[in-house]
């Protein structure tokens, strides 16, 4: 492209003081070196300046002008040119000019387009960084001689780490950009090896000192960055330099949100000189990425970005491609947005650079590909016009150019053909940019609560004060009730909790939506209480509070849920992540496939090290309270049959089995290698047998586990690790390894309380038992009330051989011959124990699980169905649900299939109203004038094959 007649007079200018100060480097440039060489005259006054200033450089850049990469020569270039250096002056000196070295070499190669934008953010990144290590390395060096070497309490020498902020922590710096730094050091101690002690305080922040002053201050030769340590705790008030101690401690208790902001692309300059730097990440990242999905980043960005708004407004900064909308402070609060909200949950978000973490977004489709596409042109091409616009001067300036001779050298080095050509192309790419950053964090101020009457302001105003709330609540036509004392409750419950600022900010623009919506429900007050108790729950942690707050769709959900099931009210206000589940309605209330939940929980667990244990435990109790709320949700909403939720709640629990036997399998095999009767042969030998309601298809939401453990390992057999033990020994210890997995409580709470009391003799009983032990066990000793369990038993995971082997060992005990009348006396007289042991309910109400004609009375007369008449009928064994177990009896002609099926039906009756009763927090009890009909099927069935009840 045709160089502009407007540069020529510069170029001619610059041409003719080169020729003056060095004219045998001029003359090397002949042909294409010559064009390059006028067409860097002419777009960048620091190219020519430092040519000028700098003796030798201009033959120097002619030799190096086509290196390839240099990135990687900065450090030793700058050792190597330190190395004789004693004296603080010659120093400074070095530094600056090495630094206007390859500054000029960065700048050619942006001005004649010779690499992507990502080479050029990498060099100066990487220029930088090898400056302040440079600089560092010199002066610590120096401060030990005159102060001795800082030492912990342990002897050991104590560096001091320099984080690099913003873009420098991000390997994306300007060509003019501010270095943002924070100095922080490992232990607290005292120097060794002078003839007096400091502290080490003491000597990092005189360190510090004469580190800043040697990257920032002017000399002849110019300065290396301008150095801003505003970043670090307490601002310019604070200590220059912290230990790693004081650093956790003032984020713990005193980091803001623009600091998490900030700290995302914090990075450890020259990291793998230092064996501590993973305990000083470690110790951060708690601050910057939570656990939960954090939705307080939205509102915290928002605020940000309406306080560089009022200051673009304030300085009347126009044009400006960085602060502007669709600027390039706006792509990096989008990608930086997710990376706060979701990093904690998704280590792809963690990165420090912005074209990685869009590359995330993108693979984790939380951002359409096409906006992400978006985005990164845009950024590409608004950051190749800032290091081109700063290369002009080696200014620091976002803002574009006013005079026609900096307009063309822009368009020249952008190879644009003109002015406007070059703004509208720019002034597309911020279009596209505001577009997505709208529709995500939102532009100024919010108008969430506008359409939201005053009176639900005023209520949520006056709930201190009952008669006033009560006038607002009879405005607004609700009917008396006790709205405005549980609202008065409310807010002295919130009195006891320290809500903050922004906590109660958010609260107050939040309840009057919510009290609009609630409102307008048939009984508000039986609501309210359970809203309550999430609100007071979540008060604290203001991030769920605002995720309410940034989606009223949450809120509706919320209200819909609670007002259906307090069960559910209580699961989100003890789980507040569940919280997260509210804001996709597409997947709430369709929850997975049944045979799906193996293997979504396989993918869900494989995001974390599988030696990760304690954030292993922690995922899969996360992923059951998910998909419980899923499932109830689906529950609510009628999409599932009680038959069909039973099977999911079932499913799940099997999948949750699965993964627990895996965790603790890899944690006895990492230990003691495996039992050696496995060597050439699949699986692991070992099973879990399902009992009660899960082996029976029965779960519920709160139901335990009823489990038995077997294995088959022959005796005589040890395993195969570093450390020996004997192969059942090591199953017995795998048995104890899953109960403790399951019974561990964590901030998800207890995965599912575990009862092995169903094993061979009980809880005098092993723990784990051989196959044949328990066969013989069943057969010889178990009493008939343990053989009435068998009936609901079925093997949840193991071995196909062993799952084979146990189907047979079960059948075979059902179809043993039995004594009828014998049979039927143990029968009742077990199901009389446990009526007198049951709680006395209110004659006028029916308990339907334990009174006469319930639930339990169904159950044992399936139970005793099977046990009288497998022998001759074996097809009772094939299934271990009570329903199917009807159906088969009047297949079979045990019973009439008229009284099968009544039974059945009275049985998922009842189960449908206990698990709408639960479900809505209940005890299980109906006026007795209901099921009247079935009891009488139940009782009537009761007499014909047991007796009288």
């Amino acid at each position: 492209m045709a160089l502009p007649d407007m540069l020529a007079p510069t170029i001619n200018h610059h041409l003719s003081q080169l020729e003056a100060h060095c004219a045998e480097a001029l003359a090397r440039w002949q042909g294409s070196a010559r064009e390059q060489l006028e067409r860097a005259l002419g777009c960048s006054e620091f190219i020519a300046a430092a040519l000028l200033q700098q003796a030798g450089l201009l033959d120097w850049l002619y030799q190096h002008r086509d290196d390839p990469c240099r990135a990687s020569q900065y450090s030793p270039l700058l050792a190597q040119a330190l190395e004789s250096v004693d004296d603080e002056a010659a120093f400074h000196r070095v530094l600056r000019q090495v630094r206007q070295q390859e500054l000029v070499w960065i700048a050619w190669q942006d001005i004649q387009g010779n690499w992507s934008v990502e080479q050029s953010l990498q060099h100066l990144s990487a220029l930088a960084e090898a400056q302040i290590l440079a600089a560092y390395q010199w002066l610590y060096a120096h401060c030990i001689q005159s102060w001795g070497t800082p030492m912990n309490a342990e002897g050991e020498a104590q560096p001091m780490l320099i984080l690099g902020m913003g873009k420098l922590g991000g390997g994306e710096l300007n060509f003019s950009s501010d270095i943002d730094l924070i100095f922080t050091y490992p232990d607290n101690g005292e120097t060794q090896g002078a003839r007096r002690s400091i502290a080490n305080a003491q000597f990092f922040t005189r360190l510090g000192q004469r580190l800043i002053k040697a990257l920032d201050q002017p000399t002849v030769d110019g300065f290396c960055y301008r150095v801003d340590m505003r970043l670090r705790p307490f601002g310019d008030s604070g200590p220059l330099v912290m230990s790693f101690a004081a650093l956790e401690d003032y984020y713990q208790e005193q980091g803001r949100d623009w600091e998490r902001y900030a700290m995302i692309k914090a990075r450890v300059m020259g990291k793998e000189q230092y064996d501590c730097y993973q305990s000083l990440r470690q110790m951060l990242r708690p601050f910057v990425f939570r656990r939960y999905i954090d939705f307080s980043a939205i509102q915290a960005l928002r605020r940000m970005k309406q306080l560089i708004q009022r200051e673009v407004r304030r300085r009347g900064l126009t044009d400006n491609i960085k602060l502007g909308a669709g600027g390039i402070r706006e792509i990096e609060f989008i990608a930086q947005s997710f990376q706060l909200i979701r990093g904690g949950r998704e280590p792809t978000l963690r990165q420090r650079g912005l074209l990685e973490t869009l590359a995330a977004l993108d693979e984790l489709a939380l951002l359409p590909a096409n906006d992400v596409a978006q985005l990164k042109a845009a950024y590409l091409y608004l950051r190749r016009v800032e290091n081109l616009l700063q290369a002009i001067d080696d200014k620091q300036t976002q803002t574009l150019p006013e005079t026609e001779l900096d307009r063309a050298r822009l368009c020249t080095a952008l190879n644009e053909s003109d002015w406007p050509s070059l703004v509208a192309k720019i002034h597309q790419h911020m279009h596209a940019v505001h577009q997505v950053f709208s529709g995500l964090i939102g532009d100024d101020e919010q108008e969430g609560d506008a359409d939201v009457d005053s009176e639900y302001h005023d209520l949520w105003a006056m709930a201190r004060d009952p008669d006033n709330a009560n006038l607002i609540l009879a405005d607004l036509g609700v009917p008396e009730t006790n709205i405005a004392d549980q609202l008065l409750s409310f807010k002295q419950e919130l009195a006891k909790r320290t809500l903050g600022p922004r906590g109660r900010d958010v609260l107050n623009r939040l309840m009057p939506v919510l009290l609009s919506k609630l409102l307008a429900q048939p009984h508000p007050e039986r609501v309210l209480p359970h809203i309550t108790h999430l609100l007071v729950n979540i008060a604290t942690r203001t991030t769920y509070l605002e995720l309410l707050d940034e989606h009223p769709s949450a809120i509706e959900q919320v209200l819909r849920l609670c007002a259906a099931s307090p069960l559910v009210a209580e699961k989100l206000a003890r789980y507040p992540m569940l919280l997260d589940e509210l804001l996709d309605l597409t997947h709430l209330y369709q929850p997975l496939a049944p045979d799906a939940y193996r293997s979504e929980l396989g993918d869900y667990l494989a995001r974390i090290p599988v030696e990760d244990m304690e954030q292993q435990m922690e995922a899969v109790r996360q992923f059951k309270q998910t998909q419980l709320l899923k499932i109830a949700a689906a529950d609510i909403a009628g999409v599932l049959p009680v038959m069909r939720v039973s099977d999911h709640l079932t499913y799940l629990a099997e999948a949750i089995v699965e993964a627990v036997v895996n965790q603790a399998w890899y944690q006895m095999t990492e230990k003691y290698g495996q039992p050696t009767h496995l060597t050439d042969r699949e699986g692991r030998g070992f099973a879990v047998v399902g009992y009660g309601k899960v082996g029976g298809w029965e779960l519920g939401y709160n139901s335990d586990l009823d489990v038995v453990f077997l294995h088959d390992c022959p005796s005589h057999i040890e395993t195969d690790g570093r450390k020996v033990i004997d192969g059942r020994q090591f199953y017995l210890r795998l048995a104890q390894r899953i109960v403790h997995l399951f019974s561990t409580r964590t901030a998800s709470g207890v995965l599912y309380e575990i009862d092995t009391r169903l094993r061979p003799s009980g809880t005098s009983g092993m723990l784990v038992s051989t196959l044949e032990a328990y066969a013989d066990y069943q057969q010889n000793e178990a009493w008939t009330w343990e053989h009435q369990a068998l009936v609901r038993a079925r093997m949840i995971y193991g071995d196909p051989s062993l799952s084979r082997a146990f189907s047979e060992v079960r059948q075979r005990i059902l179809t043993i011959p039995r004594e009828s009348e014998t049979l039927r006396e143990q029968v009742s007289s077990m199901r009389e124990k446990m009526r007198q042991h049951a709680h006395r309910h209110d004659p006028a109400v029916f308990a339907i699980k334990q009174d006469k004609g319930g639930i339990t009375d169904i159950e044992f007369l399936a139970q005793y169905l099977v046990l009288s008449h497998s022998q001759q009928y074996p097809a009772l064994t094939r299934y271990s649900d009570n329903a199917r177990i009807f159906e088969q009896a009047g297949e079979t002609g045990v019973m009439p299939t008229s009284q099968a099926l009544a039974l059945k039906e009275a049985y998922t009756g009842m189960r449908n109203a206990l698990h709408r009763s639960h479900l809505a927090g209940e005890s299980g009890v109906v006026p007795q004038s209901e099921f009247v009909t079935q009891r009488e099927v139940v009782e009537q069935a009761w007499h014909q094959w047991l007796g009288q009840p």
